[in-house]
């Protein structure tokens, strides 16, 4: 069994992805790694290059910057790379530039790679989530978050990227999957005020025009992270590879459950949820087996 990982990044220092940390986290679980780097307005390229590994292997690539609808963008992007990963791997090991895994689960991974290598059933391998907001020692619990998703994909290129990226999808079908029992620790929502309002007002240009940017993210030296869904103090350990980040975070995020806007219907399901661990309405982009 050979396993290529993959991911896409541009502008990873302008906007401060922890992109080295997400390429690392799954480093030990491949056998090649392919970054598709982005024209970028800074040293994202340099930064890539300086991995102290023979595994990475660099695409570069040029944005299309007109492509302002639902994310798309991201996808072709990823399809871009993905499409550079030669037939002779298995399986492929997406990993977005502001996700993790905690070496914790390395063996678990590596194990359901084993098991489903030869079921040809199995397209895809899933993974739960946890999402981290404001700061590290805060998670999400609210319904806003999205539960699980694809992240290891069969080595068929008829499997594409899905819409804005997030997960992926076989002649525009669900693929059939098998759960992992790991985590993706995802830490796009945690980020110096100051960035986190700089990656905003960039990120949501490759889903809308200018006037909408303009109208909907507010123009701000720094972002306001009180527009807050439900969280819980993690008690849990972060991917080691995040040690330094963790260290370093030095900005004030204070969270109150008051401050939550949930209506009845809301307060219903979220307790339903947690009574079951069944989440009414759950949008799910892949078909368990």
């Amino acid at each position: 069994m050979k396993v290529a990982g993959f991911t896409i990044i541009r502008n990873a220092l302008k906007y401060d992805y922890p992109v080295v940390e997400a390429i690392n986290s799954v480093l030990p679980l491949c056998d090649v790694f392919y970054v598709g780097v982005g024209n970028s307005e800074d040293e994202t390229l340099q930064l890539i290059k300086n991995i102290p590994s023979e595994k990475i292997r660099i695409v570069e690539t040029v944005w299309n910057d007109q492509l302002r609808e639902g994310g798309l963008v991201l996808s072709e992007e990823t399809n871009k790379v993905f499409d550079q990963i030669p037939s002779d791997y298995t399986w492929c090991f997406y990993i977005q530039s502001d996700e993790c895994v905690h070496e914790e689960d390395h063996e678990k991974i590596r194990e359901a790679m084993l098991q489903h290598k030869a079921d040809r059933r199995v397209e895809g391998l899933l993974f739960e989530y946890k999402h981290f907001y404001g700061q590290y020692n805060y998670i999400g619990v609210g319904r806003r978050w999205y539960k699980n998703e694809i992240r290891i994909i069969r080595n068929d290129k008829r499997i594409r990227s899905y819409k804005d990226a997030q997960g992926f999808r076989r002649n525009n079908e669900k693929l059939k999957v098998k759960p992992t029992g790991a985590y993706i620790y995802h830490y796009g929502w945690v980020k110096a005020p100051k960035a986190q309002q700089a990656k905003q007002e960039n990120f949501n240009k490759l889903w809308h025009d200018d006037e909408w940017v303009k109208k909907n993210v507010a123009a701000a030296a720094e972002y306001d992270y009180s527009n807050i869904d439900l969280l819980a103090e993690y008690q849990g350990t972060h991917p080691a590879v995040f040690a330094k980040r963790i260290r370093e975070a030095r900005w004030n995020f204070d969270y109150s459950d008051s401050k939550v806007k949930r209506n009845f219907k809301y307060r219903l399901l979220y307790w339903i949820e947690r009574l079951t661990g069944w989440r009414a309405g759950e949008y799910k982009n892949y078909k368990s087996i």
